[in-house]
This record gives structure tokens, C-alpha cells and sequence, in this order.
């Protein structure tokens, strides 16, 4: 096939499939504002009756303390692979070699401390907040 009758059938495809998801959409319409007011009172009581807390906060907790610990040693492993490859270059490259590694290590280093920082931000408003 060549690559317009392609073209033509993705544009065909892509126009039944944008016409299916706007024009099957439900509608849903109030006969009248005391309709309204009365599914709005419904969900609010439904809400106080529930004695249940929404958002269990050990999980809450454990999930934020599993993320950050994963985040953290990506971003370890990551910083030190980097770390690794410049000292190569800069160990085994020319002079001209080495005025190019010493330029990318100004960013490598601001790189480091914005993720680190941001991590060393997240743990202190995670432990205040769980204190709260």
C-alpha cells in the first residue's frame, strides 16, 4: 500500500473515532433546581453517615515512603552512572577533552543538588505533615 491511501485511511479512522466519542456522550439534564439541590443534600448525607475516614493514612504513609525510596535510588543510581562517565571522560580525554567534561559538570552538579534537594523537601513535608 502506498503511503497516501495510508494517510487517507488513519484520517478516516481518526474522523469515525473523534465522531463516536462526541456525539455518543450522555447528557444528563435537572427537570428542575429542586432536583438539584436534592441529589447535592443526598451526596452530602451520604458523606456524613459514612463513619469510615476516606483516605486510609497509613497507606498513605507506607505508599509516599515506598515512592520516595524508589524515586530516590533511581535517582542515586542514575546521579552516579553520570558521575562515573564524566570522571572516565576526564581521566582519559585531551586538554581540549577536559574543557568540554568541566563544562558539563556545572550542570551535572546543579542537577544533583536540585534532585536531592527535592527529595530532602519532599521527606521534610511528608514528616511534618504526618505529625500534623
Amino acid at each position: 500500500m502506498s503511503k497516501r491511501i495510508i494517510r487517507k485511511t488513519l484520517i478516516i479512522l481518526f474522523v469515525i473515532l473523534l465522531s463516536i466519542l462526541t456525539f455518543n456522550t450522555n447528557f444528563v439534564q435537572a427537570s428542575s433546581i429542586s432536583d438539584v439541590i436534592g441529589g447535592a443534600q443526598e451526596f452530602i448525607n451520604s458523606g456524613i453517615e459514612d463513619d469510615s475516614p476516606a483516605i486510609d493514612e497509613d497507606n498513605l504513609v507506607d505508599m509516599s515512603n515506598m515512592v520516595y525510596n524508589a524515586l530516590l535510588v533511581i535517582a542515586t543510581i542514575i546521579a552516579v552512572i553520570v558521575g562515573l562517565v564524566i570522571a572516565i571522560q576526564f581521566m582519559t580525554g585531551s586538554v581540549e577533552q577536559k574543557a568540554k567534561v568541566k563544562e558539563t559538570l556545572i550542570p551535572y552538579i546543579a542537577g544533583c543538588i536540585v534532585i536531592f534537594g527535592a527529595f530532602g523537601i519532599w521527606k521534610i513535608v511528608v514528616s511534618i505533615l504526618s505529625q500534623a
